[in-house]
């Protein structure tokens, strides 16, 4: 096995993971210490900032119960940094390395949230006043672990005509999310359309050049 190859990957995937918390954080807390909830900035007539807070999983779902939530996320997350150091030992494609990472960092980005922000800060609220701000840590308006998760992203593109069965009037993309969810997002439809061969050999996955020894060892035979 190529350690030198390993290390690349390695430090690659460090890089990602820690660009996007960097990124996926310094939102968050721009939106949080900055706008009220459900206070919208136009970007465009199809974009939105929009501040909305939730307890739940990626688009603002919720199932089950905040502290579920968010012990199934440290475990879910503890598997996949397993995985991913697996398959960076066991020489699996550098882009399938890369997809694996922004899955993993868009949710360790959510986890934060639900870890320490109901620790750090005070309730955001609608209205003018209702901006959050710093707080002494554990003075927070939740206990650890329930932080409720930052989104800010809005793309009502469009609205569905009255006329339209089941949807009418309704905006055609509602959902709010955020950066990590976005990694997330990307991350899996790549995984789906690039990667499918890969993600079904699981740890078992060979590599080209384990194939052709394989050949040449079958042909000697």
């Amino acid at each position: 096995m190529d350690n030198n190859k390993n290390i690349r990957q390695g430090r690659l995937a460090l890089i990602i993971i820690l660009s996007v918390l960097v990124i996926d954080q310094i939102i968050k807390i721009l939106v949080k210490t900055g706008m009220s909830l459900g206070e919208s900035i136009d970007v465009t007539p199809w974009f939105k900032i929009l501040f909305v807070e939730n307890n739940g999983m990626a688009f603002g779902m919720e199932l089950f119960g905040k502290l579920f939530l968010s012990l199934f996320r440290i475990s879910a997350i503890g598997f996949f940094i397993w995985y991913l150091i697996k398959i960076i030992n066991k020489g699996f494609p550098t882009g399938y390395i890369v997809t694996v990472s922004f899955v993993i960092a868009g949710a360790l980005g959510n986890l934060l949230d639900c870890l320490f922000y109901g620790l750090i800060f005070d309730s955001s609220a609608y209205g003018p006043d209702g901006v959050a701000s710093f707080v002494p840590f554990g003075q927070g308006y939740a206990p650890f672990l329930y932080g409720k998760v930052v989104d800010m992203f809005y793309f009502p593109l469009w609205t569905w005509p009255d006329w339209v069965p089941f949807v009418g009037g309704d905006v055609f993309f509602e959902p709010v999310f955020n950066f990590a969810d976005s990694c997330i997002t990307c991350g899996v439809i790549a995984l789906l359309l690039f990667y499918t061969r890969v993600v079904n050999m699981g740890l078992h996955y060979v590599t080209p050049d384990d194939q052709e020894k394989n050949y040449d060892s079958d042909a000697k035979n």
